[in-house]
């Protein structure tokens, strides 16, 4: 057995693994030592003893802080692996004990929010409301690295097809276009038989944008483009769902957003489809998971859930038709 084979299956302890995470995390031994409720001292010391035993430098120290070496970032990144497959059989040791059915951590881009992942928590809830939901939002760039390390069990995503990889397992469940919104009193919205809104007009308006990789950030770029048109030039870009609502309203800006959270955004009277036809074709909304890692029952429940509120979602309509709908 190799010296880094012996260290990692016998030497290091769960308190190794929180300094190391905790050091990652504050990038400073004074924080570090506060967070962990030790002595700056005690840290040192711990950190200086896994260091022996991989015989290896892990962080450097420096006046501005700790930085962790190439050699201390896999090693960290094995310590949150740990803790956080820890910290999933103590939560599930403690729902059968206490008598709730578990606990399941999803990642979830906004276009799956309203709908898909909205529509699977009630029914999870309906089956067993003490399960534990933990949500978080985000877009790829933030959530793969989460579900890679154990933080997350599944996300529900649009698969977008540039973050394919060996490690994860993908399965579609539904088809998604998108809208253009507006905030409910900007001038382009007008009655049943107004004109769609001309695409040089479009351009000229301030707009929230889906991140530059995203796929349909690019099939929005497109549909300028064949209008021989520049893209907007005053844009904001983000995924998050907040970010958009906010800037819908103060700079009446335009958004590009999934059919179903422009309806969400219409029921709740937050903001209004555009009537203008989005003929874009996208990669579908679905489930990522790591391929070898066990799903936990509650996560294999929100799955099952996810699937059911797939397959009762009616064929989408044209377009067009959709727009209309939703203004």
């Amino acid at each position: 057995m190799s010296q880094i084979d012996r260290v990692l299956r016998s030497n290091l302890k769960l308190r190794h693994l929180q300094m190391l995470v905790a050091l990652d995390q504050f990038r400073h031994l004074g924080r570090a030592a506060e967070f962990l409720s030790q002595t700056q001292p005690a840290v040192s010391k711990s950190l200086a003893e896994v260091e022996r035993m991989f015989g290896l430098a892990l962080f450097t120290r420096s006046t501005r802080g700790t930085e962790p070496t190439p050699f201390g970032e896999a090693v960290v990144r094995f310590a949150r692996s740990v803790l956080s497959d820890y910290a999933r059989t103590r939560d599930e040791i403690a729902a059968v004990a206490s008598g709730a059915a578990g606990r399941v951590s999803v990642g979830a881009m906004v276009v799956a929010m309203p709908g898909l992942v909205a529509g699977a928590v009630e029914r999870l809830k309906r089956h067993s409301s003490l399960t534990t939901v933990h949500l978080e939002e985000g877009d790829l760039t933030r959530l793969l690295p989460r579900l890679r390390v154990g933080e997350l069990d599944v996300i529900v995503a649009r698969l977008e097809p540039g973050y394919a990889a060996p490690d994860l397992a993908t399965e579609p469940l539904m088809e998604e276009a998108m809208r253009i919104v507006v905030r409910p009193d900007h001038p382009l919205v007008g009655g049943r038989k107004r004109r769609e809104p001309p695409w040089a007009e479009l351009a000229r308006m301030p707009w929230v944008m889906p991140p530059p990789w995203a796929s349909s950030r690019i099939k929005l770029n497109q549909l300028f483009y064949a209008q021989r048109l520049d893209p907007p030039s005053d844009i904001i870009e983000s995924a998050s769902f907040l970010v958009t609502l906010t800037f819908l309203r103060q700079r009446g800006a335009a958004a590009f957003v999934a059919d179903n959270v422009a309806r969400y955004l219409a029921r709740e009277g937050l903001a209004k489809a555009l009537p203008i036809d989005v003929p874009i074709e996208l990669p579908p909304v679905g489930l990522l998971t790591l391929r070898n890692r066990r799903a936990t029952p509650a996560a294999e429940q929100f799955m099952a859930c996810c699937r059911e509120v797939a397959a009762a979602q009616p064929p989408r309509a044209a377009s067009r038709k959709l727009s209309r709908a939703s203004s």
